[in-house]
């Protein structure tokens, strides 16, 4: 039974949900199946023939995407010292040590990335349980825990349209690609990205196969299942 409003209803039977669409395809439905009255955000979501459980099978990485997210990312900078009027100048939004950590120990989340420089990293530790949750816990794999030379390029990366992708508990690796409203090919482009960064992080355990599925979809819209060959053969060049 197709729940939600007359055009949720009218969304949904545009998909056939026995055939796995090419990229293009994907993309072209994707748009059309969004709804809502603000920009949905267009997600991939990568079903991994991994065991969360295993270290050895863990993904993690960052990457930039080419036309970035379509939106405004708040940057936090867990950092002191003279490190502190570098990430201003940078433009990061939030930069402080104890008073932002406290903040946060308050329900205070208004922010969409943290960097730390390592100096922090004794204290911002005691966040994980807060920030990691939420995938906001900074990390060197992730390319958040940088020293204060590097992290001018830090703050300019996330405003850009830097995005994490990890592997979670349920085996699944979810990754924003932009916004309804970008163009076709600047979607495709980010995906395309996106695609490639994830098959250059597999594995050394990695067992059989490496993605098992992979859906496109919106923020309020169906998941749209695509073909995998083509899928997997996206690059960026």
């Amino acid at each position: 039974m197709v729940r939600g409003g007359k055009k949720s209803q009218e969304a949904v039977k545009l998909l056939d949900k026995t055939k796995d669409y090419s990229p293009q395809e994907a993309i072209e439905l994707a748009k059309k199946m969004a709804h809502s009255r603000f920009d949905e955000t267009v997600e991939l979501h990568l079903r991994m023939g991994l065991d969360p459980r295993n270290a050895n099978q863990q993904v993690r990485g960052v990457t930039l995407l080419p036309h970035g997210l379509g939106k405004k990312v708040r940057v936090l900078v867990f950092t002191q010292g003279e490190a502190v009027k570098i990430a201003e100048t940078a433009g990061a939004d939030f930069v402080g040590d104890d008073e932002l950590i406290k903040k946060i120990e308050e329900g205070w989340l208004d922010f969409d990335m943290a960097i730390a420089t390592p100096d922090m990293m004794g204290k911002v530790g005691k966040l994980g349980k807060i920030l990691g949750r939420r995938g906001l816990m900074p990390n060197p794999k992730s390319g958040t825990v940088v020293t204060p030379n590097d992290l001018a390029k830090a703050i300019e990366d996330a405003r850009k349209g830097q995005v994490e992708f990890r592997l979670d508990r349920t085996a699944i690796i979810h990754v924003p690609l932009g916004k309804v409203s970008f163009e076709d090919d600047k979607l495709m482009d980010n995906l395309a990205t996106v695609v490639e960064a994830v098959v250059k992080a597999k594995p050394s355990g990695a067992k059989g196969q490496y993605v098992k599925t992979a859906s496109l979809t919106t923020t309020m819209g169906a998941g749209i299942k695509l073909d995998l060959k083509p899928t997997l053969s996206l690059t960026s060049s």
